[in-house]
Parts: structure tokens; C-alpha cells; sequence
């Protein structure tokens, strides 16, 4: 591959206020986790942005109308699996003018500010909840027409971004009018604090941030193997013997990549017995994320995880179009969701100086898809575009690589064992 000549990475940071000038009207779906305050995932919050060049005009008709037909192109399921889904609604879906979509794990609309303009939108959210629905005042601000709101739902939705005082003011109203709350833009550890002293029920933002602390750890003997396997893996060219040498050693690791082989996934005519064999028809991206799923194994949050890990990794591999690029993202999401120092891992993976630059200082050829899906992952549109990438690439990149994702999640998910996912 040739990587593409971006913006160096320590350009990033200083010009991540400036977003590009938008030359046609472009739509993209945004995904977030919605995360308890143990981390473990609750729901996903899903909302799409409409920019357009300044000339163009979009009435609310009219940006009712894009938004929904992004709506449309997505099965929700395959953005949130089984859990809750909180969708930025439209007014039309408020009013019923559309069906909404129906979701394993429970659909909660969020109300936007403008809607309580409308002189009947009591009336309608009272009719929403009857039939089941979940609501959630958007951008929740205390003293206003969104209090008499309040009893109607379910959630109220605060931006810590406002400031400390207003924050605790809103957290506090609506938890008198019995309402949980979701505090929002929560991407430092002193927000998270914040959080847990004003008793926030649940927060939404990267589900691992990029700046957590490391937890000074060894490694066990089982994370260790999989490290020596994704290292094997992400060989220039990999050496066959060695990666069978490894899960051979491993008991736990020979039992899932059999199971694996021979899972309904696969659909091979015959069974396989043979961990050489295996190796052959796997390939390489099947048996990282194997090796991935058992690490995420270690953490509470195990299916999530694994889905975060994968999502960044494919999504990386797909922007730069290499496989290198899905070692990076792998190993990168591989540090958040565990916790680990990255140094670490790129010591014991021996990773090429490329992947080891871009993981632990966002430098090197591959640090502008690196930054460009973090910032992507933090809603931070000014800060993908950036790195030199567009924002529409990286957005519905980044969804394909969610979907994408989720299958090899529950493949993995159905392996048993104490390193499955689930």
C-alpha cells in the first residue's frame, strides 16, 4: 500500500478547531456508547448530521426528511445488537408520521429542544409513552418549557460542556421530577467524577477514552499467548509453523480456533481436526480477532469490548486499504479497553516501528487513520478532518466496520469457554 501524504500528526492537534469548508450536503450517522457508571455498556446513542455548504437551505421539512432516510438505510439492530438504542428524533417520528423502527433491546426517542414549540407536544409524547415508547429530553436545561416535560420521560439528557453549575442545577431538577439522567460530552476522568458525586446515572462518550489511565499490570499467561499470536499475525509474511507452535501450546486457544473452523460460520463440508489445517482456512483476520476476543475476555464487558476492539480495527484497515492498518487499530483499541500501558503491548508484540509509532504517539504513516477514527469515535468532526481524511469517508467507514463487526462478535460470541465472549 501506499499511504496516503496527510497533514503530520503533531499538525493535528493545533488545527483539530478548523473544519473544512463543505462543498455539498452530506449525511452521516454517528454512534455512541451510552455506558453505566462501571463503564459496562447500557444502550447506544445514535444520531445523524446534516452539513451543507453555506448557500444551501434546509428547512425543517426538508432536514426531517435526510435524517430519516438514514435512517432507513440502517437496520439499528446492527448498531446496537441487543441493547437499548436512544434515537435523536425527528419530528416526524414524534408526531407518528413515520413508523419507527423496532429494536431488540427497546427504542427511546430523544425530544429535541425545538419540539416543545409545537403547542400539543405534551400531547404527543403522552401518546408515545402509552404505546411503550422510551423518551429522553435532549439537552436538558433547568428553568425552561422542557421542565413541564419532565413527567412525561424517561431520561433527561445533560451537557457537562455547560459548565459545572448549570450541570448540577439540571441533574438535580430532574432528579427531583424522578428522571435518570445522562450526562453527556463525559470525556475526562474529572467528569466522570462529577458523574459519581451528583449520583449521574448513566454517561455517554467514547466508551474507553483514549487518555485513561493505564493499570500497572503483568501480563497472564493466557493474555501473553495471544500476544505472541497477534504478533505472528501481523507479520509482513506470517510465519504458518510458528502461529500452530502457538495455539498449540495453548489448550484453551486449540479448543477455539477448532470450535471456530468448524462453527456454522464456516459452513465446511467436513470437520477439522487439525490445528495446521485450521490456521490454512482461518487466515489471518479471523484468528486476531480470536486472539482479540480472548483478551477482551478479561474485561466485565466482554461482547462490547470485543465489538469496540474490532470496529476500530476494521475501520482503520479499511480506510488505509491494509492490513497493517487493522494491526494498529487492533492493538490501539486492544490498550483502551483493557487498560494496559500501549508501550507494553507494542513491546510484546515486536510490532513494526510504523505500527508502534502510530499506537503510542499518533506519529508515522499510519497515525492520520489512527487519529482520524478516534476523533470520529469522540463525535469530534473538526478533529477527523484534521488529519487530512473527510469526514463522510470516515463516518460510514466507521458504520460498515460496526456491522461488519457484530457478525464476527457473535461467531465468536457462541465458542464457550472461559475465554468467550459473553
Amino acid at each position: 500500500m501506499t499511504t496516503p501524504r496527510l497533514e503530520p500528526v503533531a499538525a493535528i492537534h493545533a488545527a483539530a478547531h478548523v473544519t473544512r469548508p463543505v462543498t455539498r450536503t452530506e449525511v452521516t450517522m454517528h454512534r455512541q456508547p451510552v455506558v453505566r457508571p462501571d463503564r459496562a455498556v447500557h444502550g447506544y446513542a445514535i444520531s445523524v448530521v446534516v452539513r451543507a455548504p453555506i448557500t444551501a437551505a434546509h428547512h425543517g421539512g426538508e432536514l426531517d426528511a435526510l435524517v430519516h432516510a438514514e435512517y432507513e438505510k440502517v437496520d439499528l439492530a446492527t448498531l446496537a445488537g441487543t441493547d437499548p438504542v436512544f434515537v435523536r428524533a425527528t419530528t416526524a417520528m414524534l408526531v407518528s408520521e413515520w413508523p419507527l423502527p423496532e429494536t431488540p433491546g427497546g427504542l427511546i426517542l430523544e425530544v429535541p429542544r425545538h419540539f416543545i414549540e409545537l403547542p400539543d407536544a405534551a400531547a404527543h409524547l403522552g401518546r408515545l409513552r402509552v404505546a411503550g415508547l422510551g423518551l429522553a429530553l435532549a439537552d436538558y436545561m433547568p428553568g425552561g418549557p422542557q421542565d413541564d416535560l419532565l413527567p412525561l420521560v424517561d431520561f433527561a439528557k445533560v451537557d457537562l460542556g455547560r459548565g459545572d453549575d448549570v450541570a448540577a442545577d439540571a441533574i438535580y431538577r430532574a432528579h427531583l421530577s424522578g428522571v435518570d439522567v445522562i450526562a453527556e460530552r463525559v470525556d475526562t476522568e474529572a467528569a466522570v467524577q462529577f458523574c459519581a458525586t451528583h449520583a449521574v446515572e448513566l454517561l455517554q462518550g467514547p466508551l474507553f477514552q483514549r487518555d485513561a489511565a493505564p493499570t500497572a499490570r503483568e501480563f497472564t499467561a493466557g493474555e501473553l499467548q495471544c500476544l505472541d499470536l497477534i504478533q505472528l499475525l501481523s507479520a509482513d509474511v506470517v510465519d504458518h509453523d510458528g502461529v500452530v507452535r502457538v495455539i498449540g501450546s495453548d489448550p484453551e486457544l486449540t479448543m477455539r480456533v477448532l470450535h471456530l473452523i468448524n462453527s456454522s460460520a464456516f459452513a465446511l463440508r467436513g470437520k477439522v481436526d487439525s490445528i495446521s489445517r485450521a490456521v490454512v482456512l482461518l487466515g489471518p483476520r479471523p484468528l486476531s480477532a480470536l486472539a482479540a476476543s480472548s483478551l477482551a475476555g478479561a474485561s466485565g464487558d466482554a461482547i462490547s469490548g470485543l465489538w469496540f476492539v474490532l470496529t476500530r480495527a476494521v475501520t482503520c484497515r479499511s480506510l488505509a486499504g491494509d492490513d497493517v492498518a487493522y494491526t494498529v487499530g487492533l492493538l490501539s483499541a486492544v490498550a483502551s479497553q483493557l487498560r494496559i500501558a500501549p508501550a507494553a503491548l507494542v513491546e510484546r508484540t515486536g510490532v513494526s516501528d510504523d505500527v508502534g509509532n502510530a499506537v503510542l504517539s499518533l506519529s508515522g504513516p499510519y497515525a492520520p487513520v489512527l487519529a482520524a477514527v478516534l476523533a470520529h469515535e469522540e463525535n469530534d468532526i473538526a478533529g477527523v478532518e484534521a488529519t487530512g481524511l473527510a469526514q463522510f469517508d470516515v463516518a460510514h467507514a466507521y458504520l460498515a466496520a460496526v456491522a461488519d463487526s457484530l457478525g464476527t462478535v457473535m461467531s465468536l460470541s457462541e465458542l464457550g469457554g472461559p475465554g468467550a465472549v459473553g
